[in-house]
């Protein structure tokens, strides 16, 4: 896995740089560390590179907590990853959570306001990690580099770091365009703390994330030549493809020849093959799966967070289940699925599908009542066990990695933008993408497939990994009342809701912050 070596210090000077509008961030210095102080020494850049990728998996600079990087709600649930799955997940037909921490069940209900604690947070932590990617990519310019007398192989390994952190800067914008829509926007060309950033429509940072990424995509390892845990080409290459994917969502206007060109370019790179066993993708030795492109990475003993995989696996463990063969020393009683995933199976005993990984004992179906957890099925997809069933490093912090991106999701990239009318792809080689995945799952092949069927099929592939409330949202199933399931709207049948809830709102505490900033329709 990629190690996190990170700095105090370093870690001090960064939080001291924050220039996002957000005003609950902690930018007071606590150490007597400079920026010039940090950047003279290149031997330091890995190391603020390393906590730019740490923004991802932990929540602060004190693992699990005491040293937050965001104020105003509680650490252990304000981690990015835990965040982004929590509001790609909970709102849909794929997960409820049974606690009743703060404004939780508002998002199980799709009933928030632009007040709540938890969309705040997943918007301060985008803006924190644009803020210190900012300060990373101004600091390692060619010139800056030149003015320090930085050359050789320490200038070359600052440019591919320099790569990276425009990649992750990408990342957390392409995280904007999806939830937020309309955003403040800011550069490493604008001077940190000197204006209230402007608003960009959702198109224009549409079309910067995608020249940011294609101006990337060759400065970035070869797909699988670099470290582990790292972006490289094949992650720029599937972020443009899930972009191109959505495009018509986000501008407007359908890019679909673009989704399968750049599907294709992941798939024919050849690079990542798919992992023989589908369970084995979210087991704690998930670092060494051929299919993972792009991981949040997880380390029961380096990387320790209430948020993240350790999150996500406890969280699903409740009832009658054993924690222990889940590799975690207790469970607590959280997420189960919704009627709607289960009923996308067969089967839930991964008889006819193997991707069917769910507890049914003692559990009931139907949720007829969102506090107790033995009401829907828990999944039983992330455990904190190797694939040789031994435990991982640690039985309260999990060593699983999350897997951000992988092959599967390329090829039915691929399938759906061909089905859309995509050109640069065939149908045959979409039908063959999709029985490649149902193949793995032992599960019977199609030989025709329409919109529908892969919108089912990702169900079945990737429930659980944060793709279910965009994909809802592309099939103009998330709104109104076309589709409905338990919850949705705050009712137990489900009923329609409004289509401000495809976007979340901008917080309010930014409206204050900076008044010239416009609220999503019908908030």
């Amino acid at each position: 896995m990629f190690k996190f070596t990170i700095k105090v210090g370093v870690l001090a000077m960064l939080l001291a740089s924050v220039t996002a509008c957000v005003n609950d961030l902690d930018r007071v210095p606590k150490y007597d560390v400079t920026s010039a102080s940090v950047y003279a020494d290149p031997a330091n850049y890995k190391s603020v590179l390393a906590k730019l990728y740490a923004i991802l998996s932990v929540s602060g600079q004190q693992g699990p907590a005491g040293k937050p990087d965001i104020s105003g709600i509680d650490e252990g649930t304000s981690n990015y990853m835990r965040l982004l799955w929590k509001l790609q997940e909970l709102p849909t037909d794929e997960a409820k959570i049974a606690w009743n921490d703060a404004t939780i069940q508002d998002i199980n209900k799709i009933t928030w306001s632009s007040s709540d604690g938890f969309i705040t947070a997943m918007y301060n932590r985008i803006f924190y990690m644009v803020s210190l990617s900012n300060e990373f990519i101004r600091e390692t310019t060619d010139g800056k580099l030149s003015e320090r007398g930085v050359s050789g192989q320490a200038a070359t390994d600052a440019k591919a770091y320099r790569a990276e952190a425009r990649f992750l800067r990408a990342l957390a914008y392409y995280h904007a365009i999806d939830m937020f829509g309309a955003v403040p926007f800011v550069t490493e060309a604008d001077a940190p703390g000197s204006f209230l950033p402007k608003q960009i429509s959702r198109a224009e940072l549409f079309n910067y994330v995608e020249s940011e990424l294609k101006a990337i995509e060759t400065e970035l390892a070869a797909p699988k030549a670099g470290e582990y845990g790292r972006a490289d080409r094949a992650a720029a290459q599937a972020l443009l493809a899930r972009m191109y994917l959505n495009a018509q969502v986000y501008t407007g206007t359908a890019r679909y020849n673009d989704a399968v060109t750049y599907a294709k370019k992941v798939i024919d790179a050849n690079a990542y093959k798919l992992d023989a066993n589908y369970a084995n993708l979210f087991l704690a030795d998930n670092n060494t799966s051929p299919e993972i492109i792009f991981p949040i990475t997880f380390d029961g003993t380096r990387t320790q967070t209430f948020g993240g995989m350790t999150f996500l696996v406890h969280a699903a463990v409740g009832g009658s289940m054993s924690a222990s063969n889940f590799g975690v020393n207790g469970g607590w009683s959280g997420i189960r699925s919704t009627k709607n995933l289960t009923d996308q199976f067969p089967d839930v005993t991964a008889t006819a599908d193997k991707r069917s990984l769910f507890f049914t004992d003692g559990q009931e179906q139907d949720i007829t009542n969102l506090g107790d957890f033995t009401k829907g099925i828990p999944s039983t997809k992330y455990k904190n066990v190797t694939s040789a069933g031994k435990p991982g490093s640690s039985d309260t912090f999990v060593d699983t990695d999350f897997p951000l991106m992988r092959l599967a999701d390329m090829y039915l990239t691929y399938a759906e933008a061909v089905v859309r009318g995509g050109t640069g792809g065939d149908l045959a080689t979409a039908i063959s993408y999709v029985n490649l995945l149902r193949t793995r799952a032992k599960a019977a092949p199609v030989t025709s497939i329409n919109l529908d069927q892969l919108l089912q099929e990702r169900a079945r592939e990737l429930y659980w990994e944060g793709y279910r409330r965009t994909d809802l949202i592309r099939y103009d199933r998330f709104a109104g009342g076309t589709y409905l399931w338990p919850w949705k709207g705050g009712v137990k049948e489900g009923r329609a809701i409004d289509a401000k809830f495809n976007l979340y709102p901008i917080p309010a505490s930014d409206l204050v912050a900076n008044p010239s900033l416009k609220q999503n329709t019908g908030y």
